[in-house]
């Protein structure tokens, strides 16, 4: 049995006066890519925000429940806010890289984590960097041009440049809210190929309204509607056997 990476339990969370998730329970294996699917606004980005307790920077939000990430409640009064994000780094809809250069970006967040008294040489940085880039895929495409504006690569290269910016810090889970929805079929398979890789090192969760996509680049799948967990398996069989009548009729197209 695989171990547990997250849990949620009666997981229920309010904007302001607007519930956007009743009642919600998962658990997400250790190691494994597990996809979130269901229609716009059901739920899905809410919960994978919550996970890293990014809600929460809305001042209007209110949650009920328990989220535990590698065994720890993130609730708990004694959790640090920067120590959770170092361990769930987030990965969003449209790459979001610095106005710096390719090299202070993959540094940025091992820079700004680090403690104020700890020493690194360029050697160590140089080590991290290339490493970074290495488990993305990117080495080779800009080991020669580390001090170019990062805003300056393509949209693929930008998505993967915002993966590697998360890795220095050693994170154990990846969140990534449709992460391939602004790019075009080429650069989806070639970052979905990448996600496949980082499976074992990381435990990923991933947003995707795109079915075939859920099917391709997922261990397991959850769907959910209207703020609830309807139902979750392993993906073959949610596609091929799912157990209730709204999730396959929403896999089937025939809502959503």
């Amino acid at each position: 049995m695989a171990e547990i990476a997250i849990e949620t339990r009666d997981l229920s969370l309010w904007y302001g006066t607007f519930q956007a998730l009743f009642d919600v329970n998962i658990q997400v294996k250790q190691g494994m890519i597990t996809s979130l699917i269901g229609p716009s606004g059901c739920g899905k980005s809410t919960l994978l925000r919550t996970v890293n307790r990014m809600n929460e920077r809305l001042g209007y939000v209110r949650t009920a429940g328990e989220v535990d990430v590698m065994g720890e409640n993130i609730f708990a009064e004694e959790v640090e806010l920067a120590r959770l994000r170092r361990e769930v780094g987030m990965v969003f809809q449209r790459p979001n890289p610095l106005p710096l250069s390719i090299r202070d970006n993959v540094l940025f967040s091992h820079r700004i984590h680090r403690a104020a008294d700890e020493k690194i040489s360029r050697a160590d940085e140089d080590a991290l960097l290339e490493d970074a880039l290495r488990q993305v895929l990117l080495w080779d495409h800009v080991k020669d041009r580390l001090n170019s504006r990062a805003t300056q690569l393509s949209l693929e290269e930008q998505q993967k440049l915002c993966i590697a910016r998360l890795l220095p810090v050693k994170p154990s889970v990846l969140l990534m809210d449709e992460p391939t929805s602004a790019l075009d079929p080429k650069a989806t398979e070639a970052l979905e190929a990448l996600i496949w890789g980082l499976r074992g090192t990381y435990t990923i969760l991933i947003v995707t309204h795109n079915m075939a996509q859920a099917r391709r680049a997922s261990e397991e799948c959850a769907f959910m509607l209207l703020g609830k967990m309807m139902e979750m398996s392993a993906t073959e069989h949610l596609f091929l056997s799912p157990k209730l009548s709204e999730t396959a009729d929403y896999i089937e197209g025939r809502y959503g």
